[in-house]
């Protein structure tokens, strides 16, 4: 299988700080992937994908893309990879319609191809009632949808996508998470993004990335990953925060939010925990097999 991504030993150290933004992270990416980074704020998450498309230069290490080292040429990245950043005004000027088709146009598709490729998008992202109203005059869930949309314009080989569900309800993530295994299914692109929600995630990706204080900690697929917890349980309790229970010394939780916390325990454990905390005194518990974001949390804490 092709290689897409090579990544070589690549550190990122930014003027004035002492302690590296990336710490010599080496990772390979196949064509047709599913590839999920996750990490908190400050991780290095979106430094990495700014290095990846030639946004940020390294301070040492390499990024091969097809086998190409990407400083070489400065139109090699944009050849093969449509990237989505947090926020961009470059559409500020255009209609909805407008963005998409010059996109297509730039990326090589002709005038008639352009107008279809425009259609088709915005059918597939459910933005067709948009496609005359201008960017900045759209809510932010609106434009997390266009700029989806135009990253994806021309069919690119390679989507690089940093938050994509950010700022979207509910219903309209499912869509997204609809719409990008589609495209990769139907099309082989390789899509790699960026989230800090695991549980979301987790719907979607092949392989994971886990990254913590700019290394990556863990890689590989969610079912390999699960080995290393796959005795455990993961409790998750709700309880006033100005109440907060007592746990048994030997456990530890993380706060995710006030008056929600995230508990690994033993699976022999969990009922005796349960009658421990006086569940009666609690808001509400919910106990399962663990997820993704309890590998997250449990990589991190190692």
């Amino acid at each position: 299988m092709c290689i897409v991504y090579d990544i070589q030993n690549l550190v990122k150290t930014y003027p004035g700080q002492a302690s590296p933004a990336n710490k010599h992270i080496t990772l390979q990416i196949q064509q047709g992937e599913i590839f999920g980074i996750l990490g908190d704020n400050g991780a290095g998450k979106t430094t990495l994908v700014r290095q990846m498309v030639n946004l940020q230069a390294s301070t040492a290490g390499r990024i091969l893309l097809f086998g190409q080292d990407i400083r070489r040429n400065m139109f090699h990245v944009p050849l093969h990879v449509g990237y989505m950043p947090q926020q961009s005004q470059a559409l500020n000027n255009l209609t909805v319609s407008e963005a998409l088709f010059f996109t297509a146009h730039l990326r090589g598709m002709s005038r008639a191809q352009a107008s279809k490729e425009r259609d088709r998008l915005l059918q597939l992202w459910q933005i067709e009632d948009l496609r005359n109203a201008y960017s900045p005059r759209l809510s932010g869930g609106q434009k997390r949808l266009l700029r989806l949309a135009v990253t994806a314009a021309g069919s690119p080989k390679v989507l690089i996508l940093d938050e994509p569900t950010n700022d979207l309800d509910p219903q309209r993530r499912n869509l997204v998470w609809n719409v990008l295994r589609q495209i990769n299914e139907e099309y082989g692109t390789t899509i790699i993004f960026i989230t800090h929600d695991a549980i979301e995630a987790e719907k979607i990706i092949q392989r994971v990335g886990i990254m913590s204080a700019g290394e990556l900690v863990a890689v590989g697929r969610p079912s390999d990953l699960k080995r290393s917890i796959d005795r455990k349980m993961r409790l998750e309790i709700f309880f006033p925060p100005e109440r907060p229970p007592h746990l048994p010394v030997h456990l530890s939780y993380h706060q995710s939010q006030p008056g929600r916390w995230l508990i690994l325990l033993d699976r022999e454990e969990a009922l005796t925990t349960l009658d421990t905390l006086h569940i009666d005194h609690l808001d509400d518990f919910r106990l399962y097999s663990a997820t993704l974001e309890d590998i997250y949390l449990h990589y991190v804490s190692q």
